[in-house]
């Protein structure tokens, strides 16, 4: 009998949390290893067209309008009857209410593995939020981190050492694969941006939703790189309610017509093909799915040191690393790369490199299956002996 494993993500809209969930719902069920199942909180976003193409069991909602009222008790209560009915053994939380909801609904259930979250260093809660957030890892057996940055926060904010597992984000490679056929010229057209052979495109992949991303560094450095660097373009990639403010502050630099906002990156492939350099201004991150993107690519790449960046980037062989907030030493940077065209696609190619060997489906895959077999054993000993002996039962 396969492990019954449920994976609880918020909504399907396109952030870095939600893409991970839908990946590794994916990677679980191409190895047949496991029976999967997949819940949310709401069921919208663009990701749905991807969910719908794994051929899975209905996905049920669970919409929530806040942790303290009856329709929350009322929800708790509808997903932990589902998992006692699916007869879940594991479940797998991926973000700030995932964890809340799914984490209190099975323990309730006595799901006998019950695994949660944490994506990123620093939380923007309430006190109150991050009561039940620690009610939440309490639940759980496990905690996983995406990066070792984020473990040593966790362990700070009081949650055992031993409790905490460190798994990167994955990577699929195939996603950043240049279509047959790519031209350059074309992928810029495609996208509204201009076609001339001497621009050079700098390029960041961030929603615009919080303030976090730090699109305001972005947009003051790239004022200082283009009046160094002329040719020098700028994409904005992402959508979000600060588009507006973002907008007008490019007016107000002086530099709209050198920065083009594309909305969410549809065809990042060929979007980054286009890319001369990557970056990542953001003032906090877990582990930035963009910056794997940028590697995977072997597109040279200018980071802030937020987060796991250093566990990504090595500074000055694959990359540069900058101080948060520092647009005079992003703008330097990203001047060094434009202006030397050799050094910048050794240090992508050097990022390629370490994306595929570190960062791959194939690693985060063999980390959470391994992570299964260990709490499986250890929680629900009868069950995992059933599997190992190849024992075959109707559940």
């Amino acid at each position: 009998m396969h492990p019954k494993v449920l994976q609880l993500i918020s909504s399907f809209h396109q952030g870095g949390s939600e893409r991970q969930a839908v990946q590794l719902t994916r990677l679980l069920k191409e190895t047949q290893q496991y029976q999967v199942d997949l819940a949310c909180l709401d069921k919208s976003g663009a990701l749905l067209d991807e969910v719908a193409q794994l051929g899975l069991a209905e996905v049920p909602e669970y919409p929530l309008t806040g942790f303290y009222d009856r329709n929350a008790l009322v929800q708790v209560r509808r997903f932990a009857l589902h998992l006692q009915r699916r007869c879940i053994d594991v479940i797998q939380t991926h973000d700030f209410y995932s964890n809340i909801f799914g984490m209190a609904a099975a323990r309730l259930a006595g799901v006998r593995v019950r695994i949660a979250a944490r994506r990123e260093t620093i939380g923007w809660r309430t006190p109150a939020q991050k009561i039940v957030e620690r009610q939440a890892y309490r639940f759980a057996h496990t905690v996983v981190a995406n990066s070792e940055a984020v473990r040593q926060q966790l362990i700070v904010e009081g949650v055992a050492d031993r409790k905490i597992v460190t798994i990167h984000n994955g990577i699929n490679l195939d996603r950043l694969a240049l279509p047959a056929g790519f031209k350059r010229t074309a992928a810029l057209a495609s996208f509204g941006l201009p076609t001339a052979p001497h621009l050079r495109f700098v390029t960041i992949i961030a929603n615009l939703r919080h303030p976090v991303k730090d699109h305001a560094t972005f947009l003051r450095a790239a004022r200082q790189v283009h009046a160094m660097f002329p040719a020098a373009r700028f994409i904005i990639a992402g959508e979000g309610e600060l588009t507006g403010a973002m907008r007008q502050l490019a007016a107000q630099l002086g530099i709209n017509d050198r920065v083009f906002f594309i909305g969410r990156a549809e065809r990042v492939a060929e979007l980054l093909g286009a890319t001369d350099v990557g970056v990542l201004s953001s003032k906090a991150e877990g582990f930035s799915n963009s910056i794997l993107e940028y590697m995977a690519a072997a597109c040279p790449v200018v980071v802030t040191d937020v987060g796991g960046a250093r566990e990504a980037v090595i500074d000055g062989e694959s990359g540069y690393i900058v101080p948060a907030g520092d647009d005079k030493q992003m703008a330097a940077r990203i001047i060094t790369l434009l202006e030397n065209t050799e050094q910048a696609r050794c240090l992508g190619e050097r990022g390629r490199v370490i994306a595929e060997q570190r960062f791959s489906c194939a690693a985060q895959l063999a980390a959470t299956r391994s992570l299964y077999d260990r709490l499986l054993a250890a929680n629900a000993p009868r069950l995992a002996r059933r599997i190992n002996s190849g024992q075959r039962e109707v559940a």
